[in-house]
Order: C-alpha cells, then structure tokens, then sequence
C-alpha cells in the first residue's frame, strides 16, 4: 500500500517535490511542533497547486494510503503526521491577498496566522484569529479559532466568507453560504474531517491602534487576581479581552483593549490594582508584537499535551483546582490558560456553525509543556488529571482544536448529538470512506469503515514517542 501511492505520487511529477525515507532532508521535514510526536511517513509531499493537491488525494484514496494533511503542524496529537502514510504538507501555498478595498482577504492552506497578520495590518485591517503566530490558519480556522478579538470579532471562522476545498473523491469544490452551505456550514468547526483546503476568503476587520497590559501576581493572590480580574471583564464592553496564565511561579494576567486610545487607562490600568503585590504595566503596543509574544514560550520542538473545556464564568472552586494543579505542576512553564470569550463570539446563534461553545464566558487549558522526554510519563500524567478534574465543572461540548485526546467518544461529546449526527450525515456525503480521519474523527454515518489503533486520534494509541 505505502510503495503503491509513492509509485504514483512520483509519477505525478509534483512541483513541490516528494520527500521520502532516506532523501537528505527526509528526518527535518517529518517533524512537526510538537515534539512528543515522532511519526515516520512514508512520503512528504509539497503541492504548490489545488490541482497537485487533488492529485495527491486521488493517489491516497485510490491506493487506500493513509493521509494526514499538514498546514502548520501545531496538531496536538500529532495528526499532521502518521506513521507509514503521504503527509500532504501545504506550505508551499501561502500566499495572502488582501483588498484594502473591500476588506477581502484571500489566504492559502499553508498560511501561518504570521503571513495573514504581516499582509493585512499594514491595510489597518486583521483577520480574528490565535494568539501565537507561527500557528497555521488551516487547522485553526477549521476548528473555529479564538483569540485577542474575538470578543470583538468573533470567531476566525466567523469571518470566512468561504473556501476552496478539496474532497475525498479529488474534487476541487467552492463552499460558501450560496455554494455547497451543508459543507459550509460543517468547515465551520468540523475540523479536518471533509478534505483539504486550499484557500480560505475572509472578511477582514478594521484595526485601529490597540494597547495591553500585563500583570505578574504572587500565587498567594491567584483568587483575589482571578476572580476579581473576572468580574470586571464580565462587565467590560467587548473591546475588552482578558487572559489568564498561570503557572507555579504565579499568575500572568493580560488586558488587551481595542477600543478608543483616550478610553485605554480607564479600561486597563483597573487590572493591575487587584491586590497591592501586581508587578508589571500597560500602554500601547504594536498588535503584530502581541500576535507574537507568546512565539518562544510554545516553539516549536518542546513537548506539549493539552486539555481544555469551557466555562460560563470563572468561580472560586474553578480558581480552587488551578491552585490544586499548579501544587503539582510537573515543570516551570506547564500552565493552565484561561482566555476569555462572550461578546461577539455569542452574536452567532449555536446552531448557525458547527462550533460548539458559543455561550461559554472563557475557555481554560491544562497544557504541560517540557523539553525532556524523561519527564513524558509525570507530565502527561499531569495534564490529563488536572484536565479531567477542571472537566467536572465544565460546558457539556468543547473546543476540538486544543485537544491532546481526540479518540473514543470525544468527538460527539465535543459537538453534542445532534451537532454530531448532521456532522456524521455530512461526513458521509463527502468522504464516505473516511479518508480524512487523522482528526478529531467523525465517522460517516453509513457503515463507517473500521480504523486500526495506531489512527486513532489522542496520546497513548500508538505512535512512535506516544507513551
């Protein structure tokens, strides 16, 4: 099978090249971001076309080869990668077009949020979407996207007008609200699962000056920081975003303000007067340096697991397992992330988009994150009994982009049932195979094909460095 569709990728004559086991650069371009993840492909490939694309899923489905598709290979679990499959790799297809015009944005597969933010910011426009740039857009938009303004904003995929996507039979198809709205509507926070985009059309937002501040509190403080910092967010106008970083060498509190200059003192300096023991400050930043601010603290290399939920508000007994988590906390830099949400992202009705979670008040991540792989077992050990004690008291769906364990029933939890159903009813239209399957699966609703172990999304089922 795996010598069958490198036969045909290389009789494709692909532009971008097919990287094999043994070519000179083989071992460099098999690694993805997260290092915990060490998978050996059968074949990298590099399409610089939709049409190269197609050709690289015609071959995968007819060779019955397993496919992952890598935009910027931030997969928590590792499924931009496999082991004995193509890895069809878009970074070859990056460009970004934007019309100061019309706001009209027109980004590749392959983009980093990085590209998107360098090509529109100077129009004084931005796409809403994450908050580490070398992030890729494929993966974040498609599992919804969330970030300094979405408050504001909304959602990255709130902005998308629509895609050029590729699908499981190597068609090249049009989604958008007027074409094809069911596949729309299921790119909207489905994930991976219904093929490859090759380009997305956003809608971009007028960007204005913005400021920020941060504040460093002892954790002896983390309650009077947390829940204060909580309470006035909650009753902030939507220009307003919050985020929390806590770690056990205490809480990072950021605001970021994208409202009126003359307003940003009043809004912000509030944040660093929770206690009398806050250390840091705030003023007018560039939006491109805050995009990037947090670039080295999740590089790529380190070691990563993740798990989140959402909440409705932040309480006393949700700051109480915090603290439980970082008496444990296996290294300096794990942390648990609590961005806020609410404002615009809650404008969309639930049911509008596949993303699950409109009606949440904040999201929150226990994501150890280390560098040797002797601390593999204590920090994932860690992270997935800490996520599941701050799950207990967590929204029922949940955000499938921020996963390290997507496997077993994760995915109808995520989306809920009936979500799930019309999402398996749509699988099943277009990738009736289940050829998209390293993901956040979705099985098609009619006889889903059996999938061995070593597929599965999430930590602990097979792959090398798994433990």
């Amino acid at each position: 099978m795996a010598s069958d569709v490198v036969e045909r990728l290389k009789a494709a004559d692909l532009s971008g090249g097919l990287v094999v086991p043994g070519s000179a650069d083989f071992d460099r371009r098999r690694r993805i971001w997260n290092g915990v993840v060490d998978r050996h492909p059968a074949a990298i490939v590099r399409p610089a076309t939709a049409d190269e694309a197609a050709d690289v899923v015609r071959a995968a489905a007819e060779c019955d080869a397993l496919l992952s598709v890598r935009c910027g290979g931030h997969s928590f679990p590792g499924h931009s990668t496999c082991d004995g499959g193509v890895v069809l790799e878009l970074s070859a297809m990056r460009s970004v077009s934007v019309d100061p015009a019309t706001g009209l944005c027109v980004v590749g597969g392959g983009a980093l949020l990085g590209d998107v933010d360098r090509a529109a910011l100077p129009h004084g426009l931005a796409v809403p979407a994450g908050v580490v740039s070398h992030t890729g857009i494929g993966g974040l938009t498609l599992g919804g996207g969330m970030g300094w303004l979405s408050r504001l904003h909304g959602l990255t995929i709130d902005a998308l007008l629509g895609v050029d996507i590729v699908t499981a039979d190597g068609a090249l198809r049009r989604a958008s609200a007027e074409s094809e709205p069911d596949l729309f509507w299921a790119l909207r926070g489905g994930g991976g699962n219904f093929g490859v985009v090759v380009a997305f059309e956003f809608r971009a937002c007028g960007m204005g000056p913005v400021s920020a501040g941060k504040w460093v509190y002892p954790l002896a403080d983390i309650h009077d920081a947390m829940l204060g910092a909580a309470e006035l967010a909650g009753d902030a106008p939507r220009e307003l975003t919050v985020s929390f970083s806590a770690t056990r060498l205490g809480l990072a509190l950021t605001a970021f303000w994208a409202g009126p200059r003359a307003r940003a003192d009043a809004a912000l300096a509030r944040f660093g007067r929770l206690t009398a023991s806050a250390a840091g400050g705030h003023g007018p930043v560039s939006f491109l340096d805050l995009q990037t601010r947090t670039d080295d603290h999740s590089a790529w290399g380190r070691r990563y697991y993740a798990r989140g939920g959402f909440v409705r508000h932040v309480d006393a007994a949700l700051v109480d397992c915090i603290v439980d988590a970082l008496a444990e906390a296996p290294t300096d830099h794990s942390e648990v992330y609590v961005p806020q949400l609410g404002g615009a992202v809650a404008d969309v009705d639930e049911d509008a988009t596949a993303y699950s979670g409109r009606e949440a008040g904040f999201y929150w991540l226990v994501e150890p994150i280390w560098d040797d792989p002797v601390e593999d077992a204590r920090c994932l050990e860690w992270g997935r009994r800490h996520g599941g004690r701050l799950a207990a008291r967590s929204m029922d769906t949940n955000y499938v982009n921020e996963q390290a364990d997507t496997g077993g029933d994760f995915p109808e939890q995520a989306y809920g049932h009936s979500k799930y159903r019309r999402l398996s009813d749509i699988k099943a239209r277009y990738d009736p195979s289940n050829l998209f399957r390293l993901n956040a699966n979705i099985a098609p609703t009619a006889n889903p094909p059996p999938r061995r172990d070593s597929e599965l999304g999430g930590y602990g089922f097979g792959g090398r460095g798994i433990p």
